[in-house]
């Protein structure tokens, strides 16, 4: 069985990498797939983002990284995945992701939704705090995989 695991992924930690590996252990092959979220400030565009999780995922065979486009539901059908995982951190989480779980079995009741909650020692990680951690250029390695903290690095080091 396939699924496809939905983020911006601005930038990738270390909680979305546990949801990752573990979600490869459930299932046969596991679609990264990187959104573009237009209400969101990006630091990395969708292609950095990209090859930033496929340098961060290497080491998992069954994972398969790729740019996003269009509505979830469609991308997946379009992809012949029939699971969506969605990483929980606390009870917001829930209340946020219930709703698109909500609307994606509306639009396609075919496509299942499954909440995997991320280990307790991901569980204040965002990438919001991250990327201002990394502004004030506080060392965030141990949140993010290695080629994520050096891009993080190499990015405010410029500003």
């Amino acid at each position: 069985m396939r699924a496809i695991y939905p983020g911006s992924f601005d930038p990738l930690h270390n909680g979305h990498l546990d949801v990752i590996e573990r979600a490869a252990k459930v299932f046969d092959e596991v679609l990264v797939a990187v959104f573009v979220n237009a209400t969101k400030r990006a630091v990395f565009n969708a292609d950095e983002r990209v090859r930033l999780v496929r340098e961060s995922t290497r080491h998992i065979p069954n994972v398969r990284v790729e740019e996003g486009k269009g509505l979830l539901v469609d991308f997946a059908r379009e992809k012949g995945v029939g699971v969506i995982i969605r990483g929980l951190r606390a009870v917001l989480d829930f209340d946020y992701e219930f709703q698109f779980a909500l609307m994606n079995k509306k639009m396609a009741p075919d496509v299942e939704t499954i909440f995997m909650l991320t280990n307790e020692s991901h569980g204040y990680l965002s990438s919001t705090l991250i990327k201002e951690l990394a502004s004030y250029h506080a060392d965030v390695s141990a949140l993010v995989p290695a080629p994520v903290n050096q891009a993080l690095v190499r990015y405010y080091q410029g500003k």
